[in-house]
């Protein structure tokens, strides 16, 4: 099988003719073209929204996709909504259903060789194959509009270290080709660009899919900052996922309750869930990929245990012992380790001992943390700033 990436960008390409946001902006600025995604495989099978040309005329599919397979003699195979089966030429082609439910999902291909190809039937689309299908060769997926559907399928063995992982329909959901090219890097998949070709038995990028292995990134910010949506982000195409809740909270706050729903909402379902301060624990022996939020809440927490009295011998050297075993569990993990944590030290001096403490406590803790990563990046108003060595 080998595929070439006529267009890779969204629906109406990107820039968008007559956008003016940003990202379309920049896009035309650093003059970078994406047009509209578009696959064709092997010559033969067109996928997309590329309408004629290449294999055969596209048929108009649901959700904006277009496929056709150019028959003998000129011919044209048309594949709709619903259908699937054997096709010209030997090509084999499943209409798939959404992850999320009802909808067109996008495309399993099976080629005369047997090669086999994943792709989404349009911008959001997230295709969902039955359970028990063998991993793909090739595999499109709308990363920009749902990433974690790479870490589901790669939790149920559709998408292997033998698969070629490429964004489909890249465009302004993403500032720029720079945030794109980060994300494909996190996500360790491929930025596919126009005119690209694919072939699985060649490629030298499949090891990207194979486990991340120890790493460890701090991702700090304020308040509201968006620091929680990097780091989910930045795990969404992994298949195994703890998800660990540090603060210690009260059934009597409504508004922390608030807080906590929305996070839950927010993250995966498939994703685990820890509740605990024993962070070091959790580091030396949490299967997959480990996303601690935050930092912050489990030092309110060990102060809460060991007191918050700066005057208080007894108390400070309980918390440093804490936060030695909590550093030294980092530098010696093993996995993939995604902690977020509160930057406190750009505002104003806090009015009361304990506030000091805190933010003093904190600062140290997250140098510590920071001097033990592979990588660290500052989320200020939703902007992502890596930090250098």
């Amino acid at each position: 099988m080998r595929v070439l990436v006529e267009g890779s960008g969204g629906s109406a390409g990107w820039p968008q003719p007559g956008c003016r946001c940003a990202s379309c902006l920049r896009q035309a600025a650093a003059g970078n073209a994406r047009k509209r995604s578009t696959i064709v495989v092997d010559g033969r099978l067109r996928l997309g929204g590329g309408g004629a040309g290449g294999g055969g005329a596209g048929g108009g599919g649901a959700g904006g996709a277009d496929t056709g397979i150019g028959g003998a003699g000129g011919a044209d195979t048309r594949y709709g909504a619903g259908v699937g089966g054997a096709g010209a030429g030997g090509y084999r082609v499943l209409r798939l259903g959404d992850l999320g439910g009802p909808g067109d999902g996008g495309w399993d291909v099976t080629a005369p060789d047997g090669g086999r190809l994943l792709y989404p039937g349009g911008p959001g689309a997230r295709p969902a194959p039955p359970e028990g299908t063998a991993p793909y060769d090739v595999a499109f997926l709308d990363l920009l509009g749902d990433p974690a559907q790479l870490g589901w399928l790669r939790a149920r063995g559709l998408i292997s270290a033998g698969t070629v992982t490429a964004v489909a329909y890249a465009d302004h959901r993403v500032p720029s080709e720079a945030e794109l090219a980060r994300r494909c890097g996190f996500w360790r998949v491929r930025q596919a660009g126009d005119g690209e070709a694919i072939d699985p038995a060649r490629s030298v990028l499949k090891d990207r899919d194979l486990p991340a292995g120890t790493r460890r990134v701090l991702v700090l910010g304020g308040a509201r900052s968006g620091k929680s949506e990097r780091a989910e982000l930045r795990l969404a195409g992994e298949p195994e996922v703890t998800y660990v809740a540090t603060g210690i909270r009260g059934t009597d706050d409504p508004d922390w309750a608030v807080r906590i729903a929305a996070h839950r909402a927010r993250r995966p379902a498939w994703w685990r869930t820890a509740e605990t301060t024993d962070l070091a624990g959790l580091l030396g022996t949490v299967r997959g990929a480990l996303l601690i939020d935050g930092i912050g809440t489990w030092l309110a927490s060990v102060l809460d245990e060991c007191g918050w009295d700066p005057r208080d011998g007894a108390a400070r050297e309980k918390v440093a012992a804490r936060i030695a075993e909590l550093t030294g569990a980092w530098r010696q993990a093993r996995g993939y380790v995604v902690a977020v944590s509160d930057e406190t030290g750009l505002g104003v001096v806090p009015a009361t001992p304990a506030g000091r403490l805190f933010r003093d406590e904190l600062g140290r803790l997250n140098q510590a943390l920071a001097a033990e990563s592979e990588e660290a990046e500052l989320v200020v108003a939703g902007r992502v700033l890596p930090l250098g060595e």
